[in-house]
């Protein structure tokens, strides 16, 4: 018999009465199922609501894709688990890097650790850079663990992934990496590998680009959501316990003409204390830039040693649209930050601004919508909703609070 309960990074976790399946719906602004519920797009989600919860809930700043998922899927802010962003300067070497490496966690997850104790765990995520981060510590060996990404799909194998052959069980062609088919893709496995896997947990996780692409309410937009709602009401039919949340919400950062609207931090750096005695690194940095140009609105800068901090930052808070400019040491502990991966100052801008670097280091020819971006605070109020009834829930709700609450606080059943 399985344990009753479960501890993981010093949080304690219920064993499921049914299988629990917990979304990750990137970068969705609570505007966005809300406009398309009020639009008749999402029957299935007025259903779900109706009878079960829907709350707010706070993300973890930078309010960016790694540092989310990673948080949620370990139940702790990026101080346990050390992924800060999607890259960062990393001091040892000397060099900036992504930050996809299972070797950077430095917490285990809520999903191994539940296969280790006995539980089947399902894993689907859209891009293949959070793949080996959302499945490290899983055993593929024992038939009790799959995890794939749609981008790569075609290429699993049951000693990386737990599972092979997948286009054909899931019955939809390899899907581009810019495109609604992507998400859709992690939707339609979820509800197969439900069926037919029958995991106890099961994480799901999209890609924004439709959202970066999209306001609420837009055409392109309603279409997502829409899509979405076929599978929300397919994986409710089959009596799962469904968490949805998000990673980040997202905001228009463009000016009235369309051109985004960026303060190039690295850009005013230079012209003020001199090239080459900064560097200002954005984690938002990924290898799918076209939807966002690698600009978002949380930034860190490394100082020369001779530099006052206090002056830099005395500087920077004197531009247009910073929200907040403070010192490493105070911006990990408001944030719940790992301090060896930040610089000597951690800058975020307002809700239409966004930081870039220096003007010529970003390539925007993809951008061809106005740019919607996020990373600050202004992005981290996300939706939290069940299809079942909640006792006990936390006050200050976090998006990594997802796992919790579909264990431990399902009312009638703790």
């Amino acid at each position: 018999m399985p344990a009753a309960t479960i501890t993981v990074n010093g949080r304690q976790y219920a064993w499921p009465a049914r299988p629990l399946v917990v979304i990750c719906c990137d970068g969705s602004e609570p505007d966005y199922m809300e406009l398309a519920l009020s639009a008749g797009l999402m029957p299935n989600l007025g259903r779900i609501i109706e009878h079960g919860s829907s709350l707010l809930a706070d993300s973890v700043i930078p309010s960016f894709t790694n540092p989310n998922n990673l948080s949620i899927v370990t139940g702790r802010p990026p101080a346990v688990h050390g992924i800060s962003g999607n890259y960062f300067f990393d001091r040892a070497s000397g060099r900036e890097v992504m930050m996809n490496d299972p070797a950077f966690l430095r917490a285990p997850s809520i999903l191994a650790a539940f296969q280790q104790a006995g539980a089947r765990i399902a894993v689907v995520t859209a891009k293949e850079k959070l793949r080996l981060l959302l499945g490290h510590g899983l055993a593929f060996d024992v038939g009790t663990a799959v995890c794939l990404s749609s981008e790569r799909a075609d290429r699993c194998t049951l000693a990386e992934n737990g599972i092979e052959n997948v286009l054909e069980t899931v019955g939809m062609p390899l899907p581009e990496v810019y495109s609604l088919a992507l998400s859709e893709f992690v939707f339609a496995a979820g509800v197969r590998l439900l069926d037919r896997f029958r995991p106890e947990l099961m994480y799901l996780s999209t890609t924004d680009f439709i959202q970066h692409k999209f306001a609420p309410g837009t055409a392109g937009a309603n279409a997502f959501y829409a899509m979405l709602d076929t599978y929300l009401g397919s994986i409710d039919q089959a009596g799962a316990t469904i968490v949805l949340t998000a990673d980040h919400g997202m905001k228009a950062k463009h000016l009235p003409d369309g051109s985004p609207d960026v303060i190039y931090l690295q850009d005013r750096l230079d012209a003020w204390f001199g090239r080459d005695r900064t560097r200002v690194i954005l984690p938002i940095t990924d290898p799918y830039v076209v939807h966002h140009g690698a600009l978002g609105s949380f930034a860190t800068a490394y100082l020369d040693s001779e530099l006052d901090p206090d002056l830099v930052a005395a500087r920077i808070r004197e531009l247009p649209g910073i929200d907040v400019v403070v010192d490493g040491p105070t911006g990990c502990s408001l944030f719940e930050l790992p301090r060896d991966r930040l610089g000597d100052l951690i800058v975020v801008s307002r809700d239409s601004k966004v930081l870039g670097t220096r003007r010529e280091e970003h390539d925007l020819s993809g951008l061809t919508e106005p740019l919607r971006s996020h990373g600050g605070r202004s992005e981290q109020r996300v939706p939290m909703i069940v299809n079942r009834r909640l006792e006990r829930v936390p006050v200050h709700l976090r998006n990594f609070d997802a796992f919790a609450v579909g264990l431990n606080h399902l009312a009638g059943e703790n």
